[in-house]
């Protein structure tokens, strides 16, 4: 039993700042079950809550900026996480208070998913945050990982191949970003392609294309998974390999939830062996 105890110890810990999801796909529920399935325990500070299903967003309720701020202060001072993942921030102020408590705290592994837009269109930020993510946050972080159209806001680059994609990361080294990884999903293509970027390494990471319309939830999956293998030691560029590979089983085994665009299957990784009755 001692043995078994030792085994199931959380590999490292993780800080999540970002949005709820109702539905579960998304936002802090899905990055929950990404970092727990991967091994790792997870703390959080809630940015927002979202009313919302597979078929859209109906509401945003935003946290007030104080309570962000004492969120991620109160739980790291106690439990210090290995790594950050932030993602939804959508106000300007918002994103102040949170470069504001990261400076107290002091973690060096920041992951960044600057999520603008949600799957069903519902845009999740304003223009001045944008702004300021741009010119104070993106230059904070270890790495960035934005989509397609998310990368297309930051950098002004209307992306339609993979040398737009490339242009549009030497765009976000170029505003301070240590190291990129932008996801081609959004292009029309048979094989999907996710450029990694810094100023010493290019790296494409290229993978089939699924055709399902349950997707919900990838871009925040993916930058928890990278953040988890990147606590746990791996390379930055090693941690998104592993971490693309994590989110393309999930998609492959999504359980086929909702009437819109569901859920991934965030349990992939684990291999269940004890009945319960």
């Amino acid at each position: 039993m001692s043995k078994q105890l030792i085994k199931l110890r959380p590999n490292s810990k993780i800080l999540i700042i970002a949005g709820s999801d109702s539905s579960g796909g998304a936002g802090i529920q899905a990055d929950i079950k990404t970092v727990t399935s991967l091994g790792s325990y997870a703390m959080t500070a809630i940015t927002a809550v979202t009313v919302q299903n597979t078929l859209g967003v109906k509401s945003v309720f935003s946290i007030p900026p104080n309570e962000i701020k004492n969120q991620i202060i109160y739980s790291s001072t106690d439990i210090r996480p290995d790594a950050i993942k932030i993602g939804m921030l959508h106000s300007s102020e918002i994103v102040n208070i949170v470069i504001e408590a990261l400076k107290k705290i002091k973690v060096k592994k920041l992951v960044l998913d600057p999520v603008m837009v949600a799957k069903g269109g519902t845009k999740l930020i304003d223009a001045k945050a944008i702004q300021t993510l741009k010119t104070k946050l993106i230059k904070k972080v270890t790495l960035i990982t934005p989509n397609i159209p998310e990368a297309e806001i930051l950098t002004g680059v209307r992306i339609k191949n993979k040398q737009d994609m490339i242009l549009a990361a030497n765009h976000l080294i170029n505003l301070g970003a240590k190291n990129v990884l932008i996801k081609g999903g959004h292009l029309q293509s048979k094989t999907v392609e996710d450029i990694f970027l810094n100023k010493s390494n290019l790296k494409i990471f290229r993978n089939l294309r699924r055709n399902t319309k349950n997707t919900h939830g990838t871009g925040c999956t993916l930058s928890s998974a990278i953040t988890t293998f990147f606590s746990c030691g791996k390379s930055i560029i090693k941690a998104c390999d592993k971490g693309i590979k994590y989110v393309n089983s999930a998609i492959l085994t999504n359980p086929k939830y909702g009437k819109g665009h569901g859920p991934i299957n965030h349990l992939n990784s684990i291999k269940i062996e004890k009945r319960y009755r």
